[in-house]
C-alpha cells in the first residue's frame, strides 16, 4: 500500500504549508536582532559605557523600523489576498507602492535622525559618556534605515506571493557581511563605535538593492508598472496607521522599559541590552510561525476559504506554543554560558543571565501572543489591534513604573523589569489577542 492521501485541510498538509513557509521566514525575520547581536558583541568589548550607549541607540533605532514594520506587513496582505482572489498584477502593483512609500518614509527618517540624535538620547535620560556614544552610533547607522524600510516592503512582497526563501538568502548573506564589517571597521580601523553603525548601514543599503531588484524583476513580468501611484501609496498609507498606532503602543512599552532600565544604573542598562537582543531574536523566531499564518490567512481569505483558515490559525498556535517553550528552555538553561560572549564585566553577567532566565520561563506565552497578533494582521484585522494595543500599554504603564519606584539596581532590578515586560504585557496580549480569535469578526474574504 502506498502512503495515505491528505485532503488539503488535514493536519499533515497544513504543517506542511506552515513549515514550507515559516523555517526560510525565519532568516529574514532574525536579520535586524542578528545585526543587533553583532554590535552587541562587538561594541561591548570596548567596554561598559559604549554597551549602555549602543543600547539606547539600537532601541531607538528599532523603535523606528518597528513603528514602520506595516510596511510588511501590509503588503503581504494586500499581495496574499490579490494573489489568492488570481490579481498577480494588481498585486505586484500594490508591493511597488509599498516599496516606494517605503523609500520615501526612510529618507524623511534619515534626515530627522541626524538633527535629533542628541534631543533623542537626552530624552531617555542618558548623558556623559553614555550618550556620546548613542549620539555617535545614531548618526553612523542613520543612512541603513531607507535600506531597512526598503526590505521590509520587499520582503513583504515576496511573502504575499508565498516566498520566504529569497529572503533568507539575502538575509544570511547580510548578516555575514554585517560581521565581517564590523570587526573590521571598529577594530581593524579604529573607528570603534561609529564602525559599528556604518557598517550595519552599509549592510542595509545592499541588501535593499538586492530585493528591490528581485522585486522589480517579478513586477515586470507580470505587466506591472513601476512607476509610484499615487492612489496606491495612499491606500497603503492608510491601511498601514492602524498597525502603526498597534506598533506605536509595543514600541511604547518598550522605550518605557528602556527608561526603566537606565534608571537601575549602567550594569542593569548594558544587561538589558543583550537580554531585549535576545529576546528580540526570540521572537522574531517565533514570529517566523506568524508570518507563514499571515501569508496562507490572507491567501485563504481572499480566495473566500474561512474553513482552511480556521485549520491554519489553530496549527499555527500549536507550533507557536511548542517553539516557544523549546527556545524558552534553551535560553533559561544557556545563560550563564551566553553572558560572557557580550561583557567582561562580572556583574553584566549576573544581570544578563537572570534577565534570560526570566525570559525563557515566559516564552511559550510569547508563541502564542505572536502568531495570533500575525493571523489577524494577515486578516487586514489592524483597527482591532490599535486598540487592543493601547489597552494593553495602559494595563503595562503601572508594573513598569513600579519596578523603577521600588526595585533594587542592578542584576536584580533588571529581573524584576523583565518580569513585569514578558509577564504583565504579554500576558495582556494573550488575553485580548486571543479573545479576538474567538470569534468570527475578523474572518473578511475577498480582495
Amino acid at each position: 500500500m502506498g502512503e495515505p492521501r491528505h485532503t488539503p485541510g488535514s493536519p499533515r498538509s497544513i504543517d506542511r504549508e506552515i513549515l514550507a513557509l515559516a523555517v526560510p521566514a525565519l532568516g529574514a525575520l532574525i536579520a535586524e536582532p542578528v545585526f543587533v547581536l553583532v554590535d552587541s558583541a562587538v561594541v561591548g568589548h570596548l567596554g561598559t559605557a559604549q554597551l549602555a550607549g549602543l543600547s539606547l541607540a539600537s532601541n531607538v533605532l528599532l523603535t523606528l523600523v518597528g513603528l514602520c514594520v506595516f510596511l510588511a506587513y501590509t503588503t503581504t496582505a494586500s499581495v496574499a489576498r490579490l494573489t489568492g482572489a488570481g490579481k498577480e498584477r494588481q498585486a505586484l502593483q500594490s508591493g511597488i507602492d509599498g516599496m516606494w512609500l517605503a523609500l520615501g518614509i526612510g529618507v524623511v527618517l534619515f534626515v530627522v535622525l541626524l538633527l535629533a540624535a542628541p534631543l533623542t538620547v537626552s530624552a531617555l535620560g542618558a548623558d556623559g559618556e553614555v550618550a556620546e556614544h548613542a549620539v555617535t552610533y545614531l548618526r553612523w547607522s542613520a543612512p541603513g534605515l531607507a535600506g531597512m524600510l526598503v526590505v521590509q516592503a520587499a520582503t513583504g512582497v515576496l511573502r504575499g506571493l508565498r516566498d520566504t526563501r529569497t529572503p533568507l538568502v539575502v538575509a544570511a548573506a547580510g548578516a555575514l557581511l554585517n560581521t565581517v564589517l564590523n570587526i573590521t571597521l571598529v577594530y581593524g580601523l579604529g573607528l570603534g563605535i561609529a564602525g559599528s553603525g556604518l557598517g550595519t548601514a552599509v549592510t542595509q543599503l545592499l541588501m535593499a538593492v538586492v530585493l528591490g531588484v528581485i522585486v522589480v524583476r517579478g513586477a515586470r513580468r507580470r505587466g506591472a508598472s513601476l512607476r509610484p501611484h499615487h492612489a496606491g501609496i495612499l491606500s497603503g498609507a492608510r491601511a498601514g496607521a492602524p498597525l502603526v498606532v498597534r506598533t506605536l503602543s509595543l514600541r511604547a512599552a518598550i522605550l518605557v522599559t528602556v527608561v526603566v532600565a537606565t534608571g537601575l544604573g549602567d550594569v542593569a542598562l548594558a544587561g538589558h541590552q543583550v537580554v531585549s537582543s535576545l529576546w528580540g531574536l526570540a521572537a522574531f523566531a517565533l514570529d517566523a510561525l506568524a508570518i507563514a499564518a499571515q501569508a496562507l490567512v490572507g491567501h485563504g481569505l481572499g480566495a473566500g476559504d474561512v474553513g482552511h483558515v480556521r485549520h491554519v490559525l489553530r496549527r499555527c498556535l500549536q507550533w507557536g506554543v511548542g517553539a516557544g517553550a523549546a527556545i524558552g528552555l534553551l535560553l533559561a538553561a544557556a545563560g550563564w554560558w551566553i553572558a560572557p560572549l557580550f561583557s567582561p564585566d562580572p556583574d553584566v553577567r549576573v544581570a544578563i543571565a537572570l534577565g534570560i532566565a526570566v525570559c525563557g520561563v515566559l516564552m511559550p506565552m510569547a508563541g502564542w501572543v505572536f502568531v495570533l497578533d500575525g493571523v489577524l494582521i494577515g486578516a487586514g484585522d489592524g483597527r482591532y489591534l490599535a486598540w487592543a494595543g493601547m489597552a494593553t500599554l495602559v494595563v503595562y504603564l503601572p508594573f513598569a513604573l513600579a519596578v523603577a519606584a521600588w526595585a533594587p539596581d542592578g542584576a536584580r532590578g533588571l529581573a524584576w523589569l523583565w518580569l513585569a515586560f514578558a509577564g504583565v504585557f504579554m500576558a495582556a496580549r494573550a488575553v485580548t489577542t486571543g479573545w479576538r480569535a474567538r470569534g468570527d469578526r475578523w474572518q473578511v474574504t475577498g480582495a
